[in-house]
């Protein structure tokens, strides 16, 4: 027991189980990093950073044989031959689908932190209030007043650009330079703001390093490169991820430990004691059963894995799961609502184009609901559009001069839009164990019951109307509507199961993540989620994490947690 014990555990190494375990480290806490998956490391283990595609088997298309044996994965956009090996496929970790649900996971080293798409805006105080003034999931407990400065905290280290707006709907934060909008984007934005006096539209925030400062270059870090190949691993450190910045920024303090190949069992609770004492985990491949302990424990496993292993951490005094009295774990799972799309054309500006391959878009926070509630739908949703010029490289003419004249000739403008829309936590929307399926660990499989309602509908409605009206406005034509029809789940953004809340019979953690009914685990990664708002959530992760890590560490000294 002496040789595994640590002051504190961290379950998971992504973006939130990152900035837990460099929080921890640098507050002078001996940390273990527990990972399901293999180890990666910066620069080392990225083999594809700069392969080109004709360096790559299948110039990087996924064989058709890997897409029938791995359905779900292969319907993710960020899946291809270049980051194949970034993903879980479909048999490494298998789940049970009640309904329809595309689970996206990344076990390695860093998490989807490798994968992610990296935009960032931090939610507002209507956001944080909504659920109390509109009657849905519980209160937060926090409010933006408790979490802005662990935004500007974060983003400081992490490197946002962004521009300053002033808008209360999508409050500013410590940004680098702000990426430009090329002159189409620009045009639409001109003729939107003519037409609305509630519509806000800026260029995207992302973890990007536009112009790095003494705090990136420390970590190793350098400037993006705009080269759209991100998902592969940067070789520059030029988008953030655990991998070329938290984990490092810990390695440094002499007080990180990372165990890979971890797949975490359970959470250990004593029940004589009264309090959890460790963390329980099967090794990856030898399937040896092994304990480590420690005064807190920080459960950042992602969002529906968190569930699990809490699910699965089962007792004398919780035989339902750690924290459970209430019988509300697993429930109250929410999403985002990627489904609906619009493309359009544009004509004129033929002889203008742009730089590079830039990692954001142009973005117009939610519109509806904002303030009261005044539409036929609860909350509402975020709207992205970006415009480019297609063309390169699929000319129709024979080969020789013509053809390469052609092929590198740019084509006519065109105008994609997307929405990120709110979904409402419900009971009815949740994860269960398995009672009877196993996986190679001899954990039981997660079945997942999640799907969309009337609400969403509505959503998706209202966004077509809106979105089509205000492209025409701005100028488009030959407009038309996209469904995906994707399942929950391939947002990749699953929220909720382990929700904040200031009542343990409605909650599972209070307003510093911490359990209320095991004061020593704090639970940071999506499942504390009581709503979703319509932001990306990563930087509400991060930002929650330092936070709770800095009242946990203060409640140890105090001899509160131990």
């Amino acid at each position: 027991m002496k040789s595994n014990q640590f002051d504190a555990i961290v379950v998971g190494s992504g973006i939130s189980g990152g900035w837990a375990a460099k929080e921890l480290c640098e507050k002078g806490l001996k940390t273990l990093v527990l990972e399901r998956g293999r180890d990666v490391k910066h620069l080392k283990d990225y083999p594809t950073m700069t392969a080109a595609p004709w360096e790559m088997p299948h110039r990087n298309r996924i064989p058709l044989a890997d897409k029938l044996e791995n359905p779900v994965v292969n319907r993710c956009y960020a899946y291809k031959e270049d980051t194949a090996h970034f993903f879980v496929k479909d048999s490494e970790h298998p789940y049970i689908q009640d309904k329809p649900f595309d689970w996206v996971r990344g076990y390695q080293v860093g998490g989807k932190s490798l994968i992610w798409a990296r935009q960032t805006q931090r939610w507002s105080k209507y956001d944080f209030e909504g659920p109390g003034r509109d009657g849905f999931a519980v209160d937060w407990p926090i409010r933006y007043e408790d979490v802005a400065p662990w935004y500007s905290y974060v983003e400081r280290f992490v490197g946002i650009s962004g521009s300053y707006e002033g808008l209360d709907t999508l409050p500013d934060g410590e940004f680098l330079k702000a990426w430009e909008m090329n002159c189409v984007e620009k045009e639409i934005q001109k003729r939107i703001k003519a037409s609305y006096n509630d519509r806000d539209v800026i260029i995207g925030r992302c973890a990007h390093l536009t112009e790095p400062k003494d705090v990136h270059l420390a970590q190793g870090r350098g400037q993006c490169m705009a080269r759209n190949q991100c998902y592969r691993g940067c070789p520059f450190g030029g988008y953030f991820s655990s991998n070329s910045s938290t984990l490092p920024t810990a390695a440094k303090t002499g007080n990180l430990t990372v165990r890979p190949d971890s797949v975490v069992h359970s959470l250990i609770y004593d029940d004589q004691k009264g309090k959890v004492t460790g963390v329980r985990i099967v090794d990856r491949t030898t399937k040896e059963s092994l304990e480590y302990f420690a005064d807190v424990i920080f459960l950042n496993a992602s969002a529906l894995n968190t569930n699990l292993i809490l699910l699965n951490s089962i007792s004398k005094r919780f035989p339902n799961g750690l924290g459970n009295d209430s019988g509300i774990l697993g429930k109250y799972v929410a999403f985002h609502n990627y489904r609906g799309s619009i493309n359009a054309n544009y004509e004129g500006f033929m002889d203008e184009y742009y730089f590079g391959r830039r990692p954001t878009a142009v973005m117009m926070p939610n519109f509806r609901n904002v303030k009261k509630q005044e539409m036929d739908f609860m909350r509402g949703y975020m709207t992205f559009y970006t415009a480019g010029r297609a063309g390169f490289g699929y000319a129709d003419v024979p080969f020789g001069q013509d053809f390469k004249e052609a092929n590198s000739t740019p084509g006519p403008w065109s105008v994609y839009m997307m929405m990120q829309g709110e979904t409402i936590p419900k009971e009815s929307n949740h994860v269960t164990l398995s009672p009877d399926q196993k996986d190679e660990w001899g954990i039981p499989l997660l079945q997942i019951s999640v799907d969309y309602d009337e609400n969403d509908e509505k959503i998706l409605t209202d966004f077509y109307e809106q979105g089509e009206e205000m492209l025409t406005k701005a100028g488009c034509i030959n407009i038309r509507r996209g469904d995906s029809k994707q399942s929950p789940g391939l947002d990749i953004h699953e929220m909720g199961g382990v929700r904040m809340g200031r009542d343990p019979e409605t909650s599972l953690l209070n307003g510093f993540n911490q359990m209320h009914l095991a004061p020593n685990v704090f639970v940071t990664d999506g499942a504390c989620m009581t709503s979703t708002g319509t932001q990306n959530p990563s930087i509400t992760y991060m930002a929650l994490t330092a936070r709770a890590v800095d009242y946990a560490v203060k409640e140890m000294k105090k001899g509160n947690i131990s």
